[in-house]
């Protein structure tokens, strides 16, 4: 009998269910790669030449396989991750891959080609239909919605795959969740992701054993989990290693470029910064700087790859920090200055802008629908960043605690845009 495959292509991860054909239950397709078996993959890319391959071929690992090998191989690797956010980019045209132009359904189709291999007898030959998840609003300043579904269907149709359809990942996720309602609701589900924060409010009923549902509204920001990770750093690291300090230059004393500091917004830019005339610069500025151990400490910093390091010791504090008042940040290549009591005061107060963009589109889908807090029956956040209590102090405010679940973080889009696919009415859910 014919599958539904259910694709979450997430910013910071990938996650891919298949349905037990007519049984309307799913399972994770499980992935093995250097790195190990796991149900989900970190949506990253790195590229090495490989002599044994011959003369024009490259090595290619996905995932956490992904990482290890530019880790291991820092200077002769090509790392790329959180693909999903060139999407709706028009300034994104293509990237170079040791001289070969590489446009985002390239890279989306050479991901997808690896998890395939990765699952190996686990991918499915049947599959009757794709259910791919989309953001409401996709990552970037100005993001071109029509031309990220064209990159996707662009690299999608190489598979050729029968049918192929799109649903807002909020949806996905209210669909999982709907499977476990016992009477007619109002559900709001908040899915916090990588990169796009985005809310669907739906109204689900069931009637003669099928679940029916009524969108009412959609709405998303292009804030989540990263923007948090990128505050930790800016306040945490970057005063450690220069910023804010001064330089000499012709009897004027000026401010460090605050630009350099912004390619901690992705840890993998500290390398590609490694490459560029941005760093000769920073390295040049040390003669002339007022305090020059910083500056020294942030090019060695560069020069030795810390950039993953650092980003898993900022996720460790993040984690800490949503079970507990305070935690102990530790980075050791900062030497004391790694060592720190962060407090979860401080830390709300970094993401306070953050906090208020991701209240305001909730504000926004409730107001738009005609939608009081109190016709809302359930709340379900879904995704990493729900467990930041500021995040569910903003839902707590609006709605009792009662009415708010979580659960399914990294696993419930991708299970429910499965489901939908074995639904039999597929395009009812369709974005």
């Amino acid at each position: 009998m014919s599958r539904a495959l259910g694709l979450d292509f997430g910013t910071t991860n990938t996650v891919l269910a298949l349905t037990y054909p007519g049984q309307q239950t799913t399972h994770s397709m499980q992935f093995e790669s250097s790195a190990g078996v796991s149900d989900s993959m970190r949506t990253a890319l790195s590229f090495m030449k490989d002599a044994t391959l011959g003369a024009q071929a490259l090595k290619v690992e996905a995932g956490q396989a992904a990482i290890r090998m530019f880790i291991d191989n820092p200077g002769d690797c090509r790392f790329l991750q959180s693909i999903k956010t060139f999407a709706a980019s028009a300034a994104f045209q293509a990237t170079v891959v040791f001289a070969r132009k590489q446009q985002f359904e390239d890279l989306m189709e050479i991901f997808l080609r690896r998890l395939k291999a990765y699952a190996g007898d686990h991918w499915p030959s049947d599959i009757s239909r794709l259910v791919v998840g989309r953001p409401v609003h996709f990552a970037g300043s100005n993001p071109d919605e029509k031309l990220a579904l064209e990159r996707y269907q662009a690299a999608l149709t190489r598979f050729e795959l029968p049918e192929i359809h799109y649903v807002y990942e909020p949806v996905a996720a209210a669909y999982y969740f709907a499977q476990t309602l016992e009477r007619d609701a109002n559900v709001l589900v908040a899915d916090f992701g990588g990169g796009t924060t985005d809310y669907s409010l739906i109204r689900f009923e069931r009637s003669a054993g099928q679940l029916k549902a009524i969108p009412i509204g959609h709405s998303g920001v292009g804030i989540a989990g990263d923007h948090f990770d990128f505050r930790m750093i800016d306040n945490l690291v970057s005063p450690e290693i220069g910023k804010g300090s001064h330089f000499k230059s012709f009897g004027k004393l000026l401010e460090v470029p605050s630009g350099y500091y912004a390619n901690f917004g992705r840890w993998n830019q500290l390398s590609i910064f490694k490459t560029t005339r941005e760093f000769a610069d920073l390295q040049s500025l040390v003669r002339s700087a007022t305090e020059p151990d910083k500056l020294e400490l942030f090019i060695e910093l560069i020069e030795h790859d810390e950039g993953y390091p650092l980003y898993q010791a900022i996720s460790a504090t993040k984690m800490a920090l949503s079970m507990q008042e305070e935690a102990e940040f530790n980075f050791s290549p900062l030497g004391k200055a790694g060592r720190k009591i962060v407090k979860r005061a401080d830390f709300e107060g970094w993401i306070a802008d953050d906090l208020a963009r991701i209240e305001g589109a909730l504000d926004e889908v409730l107001t738009k629908t005609n939608t009081p807090p109190q016709d809302v029956d359930k709340v379900f956040l879904t995704g990493g960043t729900s467990f930041v209590p500021a995040v569910r102090r903003i839902f707590e405010r609006r709605f009792d605690a009662g009415r708010i679940e979580s659960g399914g973080e990294l696993l419930s889009i991708a299970h429910g845009l499965a489901l939908i696919g074995d639904s039999g009415d597929v395009a009812r859910w369709a974005a």
